[in-house]
């Protein structure tokens, strides 16, 4: 590969070039660049370089407490139970600032210091470095390093997409191993490296993503405008076209927007047990600073108003949370009060808890109609939240009304504040804010600033949310939202068309749901109770719905979740009771309110507010037996269970409320590929006018039929079956070894993929009929490839969950030795069958090889330096293959010398009197020393024999032996329960004692901490 396309040039250059422009101290070691001092390669902070920030943005600082917040903030000092919680600790006092006492002339106070100065980028220090190492619990080394005084506070993996086939996803890989997070046994990484940080970012080339510390690999996003700037601002400061790549890291690292999103866009939450760090994503933050150059460029108090219109699941309630935060820390509004407005009570709730839980200073909930008032009036600078339903009258003012004669004026609202430092965010902006209470709240406040934040936003003659707040500050529509990857599009079907309730079919459905009452009983019902509602809650037809739900469910949702909405409690009450008969999986029914007026069938299902929250909670964990959540009114908005696939819906909803009903089920979630409404009613017929006010393309994903998935189905068939062209389906051998190449297996993983997708998304439908036969045989294939490349990214993730099903239906009843697991090398009985069995010669070859390469890749913990000369041997043995210097029978031939070596590993290190995990660290010193050439025993050079000669002395280096016997003797006395995890306690203690023993010996002085490293990582392995 010429060197110009390799990675350095194509992604970590293009980067560095980038930060060059932004006027970045740039350290480019590929071009001899020597990086700032630093003590040791375990010293994660440029220490110079923190200290000389600290005087310059700090002159008063004395030499005392100039060491004090040095040691505040090394990552050495910090006192944190993992990760995510020294993370925080430490952001707290990039952006909060720490104080110190100190004389400056009036006493002994405490002084505040700044490690970074929001105020004034420049008087910060800006640098960007590649190939920074750092030694923590492994050696790492990232590709570009970014630091703001001394602190590092980004990390970006790059990634090579013509040698990476899956670029993004190994990048953040890395990423999670450089954090020690993946679910390893063994310790890794540098997570120390991490305190201070602020983004990690994946790029490789074409593009990049980014996400905060600790973040799941689904969560990582592209970057996709570079607001308030533009592609052009971008193409003129690097003379390059910008591509999306370029505008993340021009997006993100632009110092005014680095410190920006640091400073104002980054919260950490609770939720649950774990500890989450969120930062705005591209639509989150071009809508906080459009807001405020609103507010801030307004020409009348009535132009600060407008509408965010971001659609359902793309993160409103943190939009509105970080707008508030900005708002909070602006001088210039000389501390603003703020108001949150829901129209909600569960709404309120949980808007206030997303505050609290984020760490926002002290909002204050409003009790009461009264209470609200006495904030109002005398909460200036305080954050309030509260429910539009709390600007109406007192009761006494109602009553005092009700006295007046028409004549008399009647009592207004009162005006409570008329400062303009009032900021007013209401959520769900298109309910709630046309009538009286609306009125109420803009007549309290005359001269705030109302800013409406809704994901369906209405625009009637005689309601508009736009007329209402004021035109769009910004937009982020449907289709924008599914092409991002934050929520899911969503898809729709009607079921049982003899059932749904429409006015035509009334009177057939009568007759259906009353079959059983005579023609007099059937008349009087009629005359008096056939109501479309009364139709819609016969038990007869509830109950073949539920009975068409749960095989639904069964064969296209499981074990994903399911919302059933009803028309009243009545209908709840009934459709659990038809779900229990026919035995479906354990459901739900959460209502309202009740009464102890109330039928005895709605009374059987009332339950206490704190009952239900506990069951709605269970609702939303996957692996809770809840399946089915049963309602009318509640929980059709604001509500995220990420777990619930499908809305059942047997209710008319109309307009805003049938688009926030159906985005209940377009949150993301592990093997979920949409989200999916089955009516019941023939109400989806109302989707049409309640999208009629959106711009087509704006709402292209909001709900589309089932059956338009099949042009997209075809397609992606024809894609898959392309790759099978000239090859025999049935020949499974053939097929798998067509796909040898990592290239054309990469291809063919995510070709199946995407046809896979499309049939979670038709199945049950017919339309999936004519694909179904090859979907089971590329699944064949697909799990066969996997277990003979032993290739672990070739898995059934996030196929759907029937898709796995029927592929595992379909591969347990298929008796085919290449669909099994593989077989163990050291399994030497069954391996050797394996190999046996196989026709070809050049199967043979290609289950040895791979076997070997997986084996090799398992062990090589456990054995380091033996395990990396085999695997030098078999890269050996392949590139004569290649060059046509070994034929298969030869490759096969010199291929079991390894596959020997590896099966007789125990016996050498027994020839050298040593147990295997001694011999392990045997071999790691004797390749330290590069002294003892008589323990290598002779291997054959074309062939690789190797066999145990009985006769043979292995003698092998005395003092390295005994050295070793000492060292395992003594690691594992100290290896007690828990031990890796016991760092004062047994980790430090064991690796002085290594230290010790190591020193002893003049030619281990020179490498003693990399050696001690790899023995403790060695240790952490084995023992």
């Amino acid at each position: 590969m010429s060197r110009d396309w390799d990675e350095y040039h194509l992604v970590e250059k293009r980067a560095l070039d980038l930060f060059q422009e932004l006027d970045y101290q740039v350290y480019d070691v590929e071009q001899g660049d020597s990086i700032p001092h630093r003590e040791s390669k375990h010293q994660v902070l440029l220490l110079d370089k923190l200290r000389e920030s600290l005087r310059r943005i700090n002159p008063w600082l004395n030499e005392n407490n100039l060491n004090k917040a040095v040691n505040q903030i090394r990552p050495a000092k910090i006192q944190a139970t993992n990760l995510m919680d020294a993370n925080e600790k430490v952001y707290e006092k990039l952006v909060q600032h720490i104080s110190l006492q100190q004389d400056l002339g009036k006493g002994k106070k405490n002084q505040t210091v700044k490690y970074i100065d929001y105020n004034n980028p420049e008087n910060n220090e800006f640098i960007a470095l590649n190939q920074y190492t750092v030694q923590g619990k492994e050696k790492i080394r990232t590709d570009i390093t970014v630091f703001i005084n001394g602190l590092p506070i980004a990390v970006i993996e790059c990634k090579n997409e013509s040698t990476c086939n899956q670029p993004e996803e190994e990048a953040i890989n890395q990423l999670q191993r450089y954090q020690d997070l993946r679910d390893y046994e063994a310790d890794e990484g540098a997570e120390k490296l991490f305190y201070t940080n602020q983004f990690l970012v994946a790029a490789w080339g074409p593009s990049a993503s980014a996400a905060p510390v600790g973040t799941p690999a689904r969560h990582f996003r592209e970057w996709k405008d570079p607001y308030p700037h533009t592609r052009d601002e971008i193409e003129e400061l690097t003379d390059k076209e910008p591509n999306l790549q370029d505008i993340l890291l021009f997006s993100i690292f632009k110092k005014e927007n680095l410190l920006d999103l640091m400073q104002n866009f980054t919260v950490f939450e609770q939720e649950g047990n774990t500890l989450v760090k969120k930062t705005a994503r591209y639509q989150q933050f071009r809508a906080v600073n459009k807001a405020l150059d609103r507010i801030q460029t307004a020409d009348s108090l009535a132009d600060r108003n407008g509408t965010v219109w971001h659609t359902q699941g793309s993160g409103k309630s943190l939009s509105m949370l970080f707008l508030a935060l900005k708002l909070r820390r602006m001088k210039e509004l000389n501390n603003p009060t703020l108001l949150i407005v829901t129209d909600r009570v569960d709404l309120d709730r949980q808007i206030t808890a997303t505050f609290e839980r984020c760490g926002f200073p002290n909002p204050k909930s409003a009790g009461g109609v009264e209470d609200l008032r006495e904030k109002i009036k005398y909460g200036s600078g305080k954050t309030i939240m509260t429910t539009i339903h709390k600007f109406q009258l007192t009761a006494e003012e109602q009553n005092e009304n009700k006295k007046r004669a028409r004549s008399e004026e009647k009592i207004k609202y009162p005006v409570l504040n008329e400062s303009e430092n009032i900021f007013v965010m209401v959520d769900e902006a298109h309910r709630t804010q046309y009538k009286d209470l609306a009125f109420n709240m803009r007549r309290a406040m005359p001269n705030a600033c109302y800013l409406g934040f809704t994901g369906t936003p209405i625009e009637k003659e005689e309601r508009s949310t736009t007329r209402t707040f004021g035109g769009y500050i910004d937009t982020y529509t449907i289709e924008e939202s599914v092409e991002d990857g934050a929520t899911l599009p969503i898809k729709y079907e009607g079921r049982l068309p003899e059932l749904k309730v429409e006015g035509n079919d009334l009177d057939e459905i009568f007759e259906r749901a009353f079959a059983d009452y005579s023609d007099e009983e059937k008349a009087e019902i009629k005359k008096k109770y056939a109501t479309t509602q009364a139709i819609a809650e016969a038990p007869r037809r509830i109950e073949k719905i539920c009975l068409d739900i749960i095989n639904h469910w069964e064969e296209k949702i499981a074990p994903l979740k399911a919302q059933i909405v009803t028309t009243s409690r009545r209908a709840v009450a009934i459709y659990k009771e038809k779900l229990d008969e026919l035995n479906a999986p354990q459901s739900i029914a959460i209502f309202s309110s009740g009464s102890k007026n109330d039928p005895p069938l709605i009374k059987k299902h009332h339950t206490p507010k704190d009952k239900q929250k506990q069951l709605i909670e269970r609702f939303k964990k996957p692996d809770d037996p809840i399946k089915f959540l049963i309602v009318c009114d509640k929980l059709l908005t604001g509500f995220d269970a990420p777990v619930e696939q499908v809305m059942y819906l047997d209710k008319p909803l109309k307009e805003h409320n049938l688009l926030q009903a159906i985005a209940r089920v377009n949150r993301r979630f592990e093997n979920k590929n949409f989200g999916l409404i089955v009516d019941y009613y023939g109400g989806f017929d109302n989707l049409q006018e309640a999208l009629a006010i959106f711009n087509e393309e704006d709402v292209e994903n909001a709900a589309t039929p089932v059956k338009d998935e099949e042009p997209r189905l075809q397609r992606r068939y024809r894609r898959v079956m392309r790759l099978f062209d000239g090859l025999n389906l049935d020949d499974l051998e053939e097929c798998v070894l067509a796909f040898e190449d990592e290239d054309k297996r990469m291809e063919f993983k995510e070709a199946f993929k995407v046809f896979s997708e499309s049939m979670d998304i038709v199945m049950p439908d017919p339309i999936a009929d004519p694909y179904r036969d090859d979907l089971k045989t590329l699944a064949k294939v697909y799990r066969a490839v996997r277990n003979r490349y032993r290739d672990k990214s070739i898995n059934v993730k996030g196929l759907g969950a029937k898709i796995r099903k029927i592929i595992d239906d379909h591969i347990q009843v298929s008796d085919i030795s290449l669909l099994h697991e593989p077989v163990s090398i050291l399994d030497e009985d069954k391996f050797d069958q394996v190999i046996k069995e196989k026709d070809k010669e050049e199967a043979k070859a290609s289950e040895m090889e791979h076997a070997i390469r997986h084996t090799v890749n398992v062990k090589m913990e456990e054995n380091p330096v033996f395990y990396q000369s085999l695997k030098e041997r078999l890269e050996e043995i392949i590139e004569k293959q290649k060059q046509g210097r070994f034929d298969f029978t030869e490759k096969i031939e010199a291929m079991r010398g390894i596959i020997n070596k590896m099966r007789n590993v125990r016996t050498k290190a027994e020839k050298l009197g040593l147990n295997e995990k001694e011999f392990a660290l045997y071999e790691l010193l004797e390749e330290e020393s590069k002294t003892d050439n008589d323990s290598s025993e002779a291997v054959a050079e074309d062939r690789g024999e190797y066999e145990v000669n009985d006769d043979a002395e292995f003698k092998g280096n005395k003092e390295l032996k005994e050295l070793a016997q000492e060292l395992m003797e003594n690691l594992k006395e100290m290896a007690v329960v828990d031990w890796k995890k016991k760092q004062n306690k047994v980790l430090k203690p064991m690796k002085r004692m290594i230290m010790r023993k190591l020193y002893q010996y003049e030619k281990f002085r020179d490498d003693l901490d990399s050696l001690t490293t790899q023995i403790m990582k060695l240790a952490k392995n084995i023992l």
